[in-house]
Order: structure tokens, then C-alpha cells, then sequence
């Protein structure tokens, strides 16, 4: 989704905030990041959710394509991509309160708030205005809010991250596989980590578009393909195959993700709650000649580490 202004075009910001449940936080607030194309943010977790909103810049009419945002256009379109992810957890489509923000209420205040930060050891996300000398022996990632969230601070996203590294570091060097790549993230680290080369595929045509956006601008371009390829039609193996999704997708996509680890590879997993849906992903893939390796986890989340055998 995307505004058609220019940047002498006067605009205000639509806030859109709705109750999200914990095990939909991830999700919903990487599908608002990508609708959005801005920061999203979220207040402090409880027992039952959080409050998270987006932020979309409305425009005047131009008379020239793109047409600007409208409110009501962007309320459609968030309750119609909200009613299907909700779906996938039989949960009921959340009720959207808006609000209307001049520029200067938004537009940069925000972003006194986002430094970098090391999200695992020897990884630093930064966003574009800070500057930052990295240590001896640390990567980083130039990912801004402004361009989609997923940026690393979800318990799923840093789990997945130190598997990845841990899977890196026992030599599954040679190529990557991303399914459901969001931002691209977990396919950059897997490169900064040493793969030679990753594939990154995602079935939203915007979150496509945000991956390739934000590993061009790290210079990996060369070594990441990103595409909307379904994972069934992935034609070839991989040593380190990576999923941070849902559970139910992670369990109907059981057998393609099998197919896809090579003998002896790594599979890494995430988007999983500890408990019930951590005990039937274990039994799933173990049934189907995984060893479970590592766990990790953070509050109500776990991420798993398998290896094909």
C-alpha cells in the first residue's frame, strides 16, 4: 500500500490501533509494518495482548496516479487483511479505532525512540539516521521502522536469529531458504552469518517488495533472491531452511519443509507458543525424521532447532 504523495504535498498520518492477542502479536504487527510502511507501536504486553497501531500518511488529491490514500480506504484495507490473518486462528476480526495526526505530531518524533541495538551476539540492527562503528567481529543490519517492522524485537524474531547462528556455526554454510521472509531479516543473518547465498520467499507481494528493499540497501542483493515462489514449487535442498510463521502453517507445511532440508541439515522454527503447540510441532517433525537439537525460549514463545536425519 502506498501513498502517491510527494514531499511538498501537504498530508496528515491515520493512526490505526486495535487489541491484538499475544499469539497473533508477531504476525499482525509485521502484516501493519508492511501495509503501512512505517513504524508500528505497541504497548506493554499482558496476560491477554497488547494495543498495537500503524501509522499511514494520507495525501491530497493529485488528479495523477498513484491516488493518495484515503482513511477510509486504508480502514477497508487493514480490517480485510486483518480478517484473514485472524482467521487462520479462528480468532474474531479485531475492531479498528483511528485517529488523525498532523506531520509534526508523527512523522519524525518517533524516531528518537529506535538506536541500535545488538538483537543477538555479534548482530546489530541500526536504522539509517544513527551512525554506528561496528566491533571487531560484528555484522550489521541498516533496517529503518519506516520501512517495515520485524526489525528483531519480538521474542520469535531473536530466537530464530540465534539459532540461525548457532546452525551457522556448526558449518551449514552453503545456502539458505527463508519461507515466509517478512522483512528479510533472517535471511540477511543468515548470509552476515556466512551462508553463501540465500533464497527468500514470502507469498505477500508487498512484504516481497519490503525484503528486496531492505537487502539492497545492506548490499546483499547479489546473494539473496526474493521471490513469491508457493514453497512447494521450491525445486531444490538446502542445509539451513528457516520458518518463523504460525504454528498451523508450520504443521500443513510439515512435509514440503522435510523435502527441503538436506540429510543432515538444519531446520529452524519459530512463531511457536511453549506448551501445546511447542509439544505438537516436536512430535510432527520428529515422526518425520527430525532430531530436536535446541530450544529456546522468551515469555510465551519457544523456537526449535531440528536436524534431518
Amino acid at each position: 500500500m502506498t501513498t502517491g504523495n510527494t514531499p511538498d504535498s501537504p498530508s496528515q498520518w491515520l493512526k490505526v490501533s486495535f487489541f491484538c492477542p499475544l499469539e497473533l502479536l508477531e504476525s499482525a504487527s509485521d502484516l501493519l509494518g508492511v501495509l503501512s510502511g512505517t513504524g508500528v507501536e505497541q504497548s506493554p504486553e499482558t496476560e491477554a495482548g497488547a494495543t498495537i497501531s500503524g501509522f499511514f500518511q494520507l495525501g491530497e488529491p493529485t488528479g495523477e496516479p498513484p491516488p493518495p490514500l484515503t482513511a477510509d480506504a486504508v480502514t477497508a484495507e487493514v480490517t480485510s487483511q486483518l480478517k484473514d490473518l485472524f482467521a487462520l486462528y479462528n480468532a474474531a476480526t479485531p475492531t479498528l479505532t483511528t485517529a488523525l495526526m498532523a506531520d509534526e505530531d508523527w512523522a519524525t518524533s518517533w524516531q528518537q525512540f529506535f538506536k541500535p541495538f545488538a538483537i543477538v551476539p555479534n548482530l546489530v540492527i541500526k536504522p539509517s539516521w544513527e551512525t554506528y562503528v561496528p566491533q571487531e567481529g560484528e555484522q550489521v543490519i541498516e533496517m529503518d521502522p519506516g520501512m517495515a517492522f520485524g526489525t528483531g524485537q519480538h521474542a520469535s524474531t531473536r530466537m530464530a536469529l540465534a539459532l540461525i547462528q548457532e546452525s551457522m556455526a556448526k558449518g551449514n554454510t552453503d545456502a539458505a531458504l527463508d519461507v515466509g521472509t517478512g522483512t528479510g531479516i533472517l535471511a540477511m543473518a543468515a548470509v552476515l552469518f556466512g551462508a553463501s547465498r540465500a533464497v527468500a520467499i514470502d507469498n505477500d507481494l508487498d512484504a516481497v517488495r519490503v525484503a528486496r528493499e531492505n537487502i539492497a540497501l545492506n548490499g546483499l542483493a547479489d546473494k539473496i533472491e526474493v521471490s513469491t515462489t508457493p514453497v512447494e514449487q521450491v525445486p531444490s535442498t538446502f542445509p539451513l531452511v528457516i520458518a518463523n510463521i504460525v504454528h498451523d502453517v508450520l504443521i500443513e507445511m510439515a512435509q514440503t519443509l522435510t523435502r527441503l532440508t538436506t540429510l543432515e541439515g538444519h531446520l529452524v522454527l519459530a512463531g511457536i507458543l511453549s506448551g501445546d503447540q511447542e509439544a505438537n510441532i516436536i512430535r510432527e517433525y520428529t515422526a518425520l525424521g527430525f532430531s530436536l537439537l535446541n530450544r529456546q525460549y522468551q515469555d510465551e514463545w519457544v523456537a526449535l532447532q531440528f536436524q534431518r536425519t
